[in-house]
């Protein structure tokens, strides 16, 4: 595991805000998915060779903690923090920080890895991460 969690800095844009004028609820999700994807690809995963072997991530449940307003024109870190266990699921945990370091936000995302064809969840989807990544220390997984 690497001692600062992967992250992705946004600036909240004057669309994705609400009518109460603060980052809507539903791009938080979105802010997390990018953020979890980027994560991926830093790891040197390819989504779509994941896909294309016939494997999909899947959220299966999904959580947000708002701790304190967004609004248009901040910035905030997204982090990846990715939590592994000896089952079919898996979390991904994300914190929404802001620029002056306070937590906006918490996302967290339980997971697991879809078999396409069998509509079932892999039984370890720890050991197929860890065989495609190039860097499975950004997805928290052992190096060696």
């Amino acid at each position: 595991m690497t001692a600062e969690p992967f992250s992705v800095r946004y600036e909240v844009r004057v669309y994705e805000i609400d009518p109460q004028l603060h980052l809507n609820g539903a791009v938080y999700v979105q802010y997390a998915d990018h953020s979890r994807f980027a994560c991926l690809r830093a790891a040197g995963v390819s989504v779509e060779k994941l896909i294309g072997d016939g494997f999909g991530p899947v959220n299966l449940e999904t959580v947000i903690r708002y701790h304190g307003e967004l609004r248009s024109g901040d910035e905030v870190d997204v982090s990846c923090d990715w939590r592994w266990g000896d089952g079919k699921t898996y979390t991904v945990e994300h914190a929404f920080t802001r620029a002056d370091g306070k937590l906006a936000a918490e996302v967290k995302h339980v997971s697991g890895l879809l078999d396409l064809q069998s509509r079932r969840l892999l039984p370890a989807p720890a050991q197929e991460w860890l065989t495609r990544a190039e860097n499975p220390a950004l997805l928290g997984l052992p190096t060696a």
